[in-house]
């Protein structure tokens, strides 16, 4: 915790300010802590979060989805307030009690967490009700796909992909014969996506995401990347970070969880959340989705190492091969 005593000034000028700006008393006791893109303090009733600004408009888009979520099922921490200051952008919310459902997996035994996500089946169930705007995108995000510069990995956007096959092309070294057969490959299967009817997705679905007390989902937070897209569109961060969960530390150095301790999750979801599954040619919506993902960071990135290890996993996707296989084949027999 901070050195302040409780009721006494916060010491960190950054976070006085932010306190200060949103209404709130800078006072009380804040631990800090830091994410991937952000410096964050939990106090005993709010959160603040300072961005480092590489995502335009990341707080605003993120306060008008929760704004979306107030008086409805979808568990939330709500939004206080949220700005521009001298430190960057700014956000405040109210703390949720517990935990993420990160840091409380590994001690759950097994029926704990499939308790746990059978509730996180719920909460999606509710968030994917709401209806959206269509053209619902993170302001960063419709800049990416403008020509601005690529913060972040991001959300699969199936209707953006022949555009990243020319961006691709547009960049030194780039591999014509593999982007020719992701063009093919992504025609022969862009009608699979013609009938969606798009819902809130949160699009950055894993344990860091999901806060968790006694034993269920009390908030989906960080709705910064959240989007109008399929409902199924939600599976391809959720079982990716089921398949590769080493990618998915909660801060950078730390460690994702073992991939074997989320080896049932999506059978748990599918047992509470079957209609997520049910689309039809899913296994192959899946794969679209993933490489989407791989194709931006194969046009993108700025460096080599991940541009070459998107080049591969697309070599791979025309093949055949997904890193959802194993995963998936949980589901045999209840997934087309």
């Amino acid at each position: 915790m901070t050195t302040a005593p409780e009721g006494e000034p916060v010491a960190d000028p950054a976070l006085r300010r932010a306190l200060t700006a949103a209404g709130l008393p800078a006072r009380g006791r804040y631990l800090p802590t830091h994410g991937w893109v952000s410096r964050a303090w939990v106090g005993e009733h709010h959160v603040v979060r300072l961005s480092d600004g590489r995502f335009r408009d990341a707080y605003r888009h993120e306060a008008a989805v929760v704004g979306l979520l107030e008086g409805t099922e979808v568990p939330h921490a709500p939004h206080i307030a949220h700005g521009d200051g001298p430190d960057g952008p700014w956000y405040v919310s109210e703390r949720l009690p517990g935990r993420t459902l990160h840091a409380a997996w590994p001690e759950a035994d097994p029926s704990a967490r499939r308790a746990l996500i059978q509730s996180l089946g719920s909460a999606l169930r509710a968030l994917h009700q709401m209806p959206v705007p269509e053209s619902l995108l993170p302001p960063w995000l419709v800049d990416a796909l403008a020509g601005e510069p690529w913060p972040a990995y991001h959300p699969p956007l199936v209707s953006a992909a022949p555009a990243q096959v020319e961006a691709a092309r547009r960049r030194p070294g780039h591999d014509p014969r593999l982007l020719a057969d992701v063009a093919a490959w992504l025609q022969e299967r862009m009608g699979l996506f013609a009938e969606d009817r798009p819902v809130l997705v949160h699009g950055d679905l894993h344990g860091s995401n999901v806060m968790v007390d006694q034993g269920r989902v009390i908030g989906l937070i960080d709705f910064a990347e959240a989007s109008a897209q399929a409902a199924d569109a939600e599976l391809d961060t959720l079982l990716r970070w089921c398949a590769r969960s080493e990618e998915f530390p909660p801060t950078p150095g730390g460690h994702g969880l073992e991939r074997s301790a989320l080896a049932e999750v999506p059978r748990w979801l599918h047992g509470t959340y079957p209609e997520l599954f049910e689309r039809e040619h899913l296994r192959e919506r899946l794969a679209v989705y993933d490489l989407t993902m791989e194709l931006a960071i194969y046009a993108h990135h700025p460096e080599p190492g991940p541009r070459s290890t998107a080049h591969g996993r697309l070599t791979r996707l025309l093949r055949g091969q997904s890193h959802l296989d194993d995963v998936l084949s949980q589901l045999d027999g209840l997934v087309e």
